[in-house]
């Protein structure tokens, strides 16, 4: 992790102002440039438009990415994992979590996503509204991310006072998403040839029917996030997408992906640094199915020559175990993601996913979802043909592949069983608990390497079933098994708006740590 103490302390020493603060500073412009002169071709409100693409998740510097979601959601998700401890074993990975770090992940949309979408809205909402509906789902695409890591945050009230922040619950944040996500929606389809966001536009290349199918998509999501503890408010949204008449996401080409053209964060933190690697249960899962998407996810390792080998989750300081071989194998060793799945472009959601929500919703009973079987294998054919890959229907009939048995060659204290014998091929005879169980595995591979939605799903179903932490440094606010369910409120709100996370706290329902379950994450079984 490249100098990360020191860039944590500085940008802490940077970000002491809580979340509604600093609007202000967004007036002014550093070039002097008159706001007359920036309004020609919208100039004035389109510049705030790419950090808000660039900054749902950072793009750019690496090292604030590895803070905002890979030394979190990435590895929290079964995806990946670091190759050797961080912080003398002490950090994130391990439940031992690091408050600076976490900062990242509220500081970096509320700065560059919460500001500048207000200041949008203000310029545009009523003499220019499809350039405020984009706003709008932009939002929601960063606010949802951040409400799935802590619960309860900052969105209706956002900028109404410069002194506090009021928190809406978690409840309060999702009905609001689906309303602006709503009147976006319903914005674009009544302006729908209008060329004003194509100059500034980092997904669709400014057509707004692609905009309609990806928002429509987006409330999907969110109504199935919500589909166990508010079945009919996640039923009647879900349909409104489903029934829509441009309807979902249904070709890889309406894919959502920032278009870039710098490396993906990722790729530094991987190939340059060596601070991530393959998890153990991608392994697992991806070898025990001989899963092709294998290869254009990770390399083959070094430590044992042609094969794929990822890491347990929670390494602990290597004290304890045979530092000498620990050392010479060195956990750096074992798989790298592809450069293949690291391309400039950053995936947000694909048709993939939206076919496996679509699975699940069918499920449910959902109008207008279609045939559950359909969609399941239909998302598998995506997420093949999204990678370009042959053997689709070999893959999808296969009844006997299941995740396998995991071998650590460095530390063999580290071995675990395959927690799951999931098959592939649909089983129309199996039980709803079973074929979600299938559903959300097929998502999870297809997701990859977008963490954060992988790790809500994860929380939200308990699928796929990965392997726990092999050092659980929490002190017993996490349960091992269950694993880590949130983030704890950030540092910079707690020294700047205390009363609102004070008020927070109420709305979270339980104590302010990582064992704390959501509202959408609610024990028990999927039905």
């Amino acid at each position: 992790m490249k100098n990360i103490n020191i860039i944590c302390l500085g940008f802490m020493l940077l970000s002491v102002f809580s979340c509604s603060e600093g609007l202000e500073d967004l007036d002014g412009n550093p070039r002097n440039i008159t706001d007359e002169q920036l309004a020609v071709d919208f100039q004035n409100v389109g510049s705030l438009y790419k950090p808000m693409f660039e900054n749902i998740y950072q793009y750019t510097p690496p090292w604030s990415y590895q803070l905002q979601q890979n030394l979190n959601a990435d590895v929290f998700s079964g995806y990946m994992t670091n190759p050797r401890p961080f912080v003398a074993g002490a950090n994130n990975t391990t439940y031992n979590l690091v408050s600076g770090w976490n900062n990242f992940i509220w500081s970096v949309p509320y700065s560059n996503v919460m500001n500048n979408a207000k200041t949008i809205e203000n310029e545009t909402k009523d003499e220019f509204p499809e350039l405020f509906a984009v706003s709008q789902i932009l939002k929601v695409t960063a606010m949802h991310r951040v409400a799935d890591v802590f619960g309860p945050i900052v969105y209706t009230k956002f900028g109404e006072s410069a002194t506090t922040s009021e928190y809406d619950s978690q409840e309060e944040a999702y009905n609001a998403f689906f309303t602006d996500l709503e009147e976006a929606i319903q914005i674009l389809s009544d302006n729908i040839d209008s060329p004003r966001f194509t100059a500034f536009d980092l997904a669709y290349g400014g057509n707004y029917e692609s905009w309609i199918k990806y928002a429509n998509s987006l409330r999907l999501r969110l109504a199935i996030r919500i589909s166990k503890v508010a079945p009919a408010k996640a039923k009647s949204e879900g349909e409104k997408s489903l029934s829509h008449p441009v309807g979902v996401i249904e070709a890889n080409a309406d894919s959502f992906f920032v278009n870039g053209t710098l490396d993906h964060p990722i790729k530094t933190i991987n190939n340059s640094w060596g601070d991530i690697r393959m998890n153990a249960s991608m392994e697992s899962i991806l070898v025990g199915y001989e899963d092709p998407r294998a290869e254009s996810y990770f390399n083959m390792s070094e430590v044992v020559e042609g094969a794929f080998k990822g890491i347990r989750n929670g390494l602990p300081l290597l004290t304890g175990y045979d530092d000498e071989l620990a050392q010479k194998a060195d956990y750096i060793t074992f798989s790298l993601l592809s450069d293949e799945v690291l391309t400039p472009s950053i995936q947000l959601m694909t048709a993939a996913e939206v076919y496996f929500l679509k699975a699940e919703a069918g499920l449910r009973g959902w109008t207008g979802a279609g045939g559950v079987q359909a969609n399941y294998e239909q998302g598998i054919t995506a997420s093949f043909q999204q990678y370009s890959l042959p053997g689709v229907s070999d893959y999808i009939s296969n009844t006997t592949r299941t995740p396998i048995d995991y071998v650590d060659p460095v530390t063999p204290a580290n071995n675990i069983a395959a927690l799951s014998d999931i098959t592939i091929a649909w089983n129309e005879a199996a039980t709803n608990e079973e074929k979600l169980e299938r559903i959300i595995t097929q998502k999870w591979i297809a997701m990859f390497p977008e963490g954060q939605e992988a790790w809500s799903e994860y929380r939200r179903t308990g699928y796929p079933k990965i392997f726990p932490v092999v050092s659980n440094q929490s002190g017993g606010v996490v349960d091992t098994d269950l694993q880590i369910r949130r983030i704890p409120f950030v540092d910079s709100e707690l020294q700047t708006n205390p009363d609102g996370v004070a008020n927070a706290v109420t709305k979270l329902g339980g104590p302010d740590n990582a064992g704390t379950r959501l509202w959408w994450d609610t024990p028990g079984g999927n039905f």
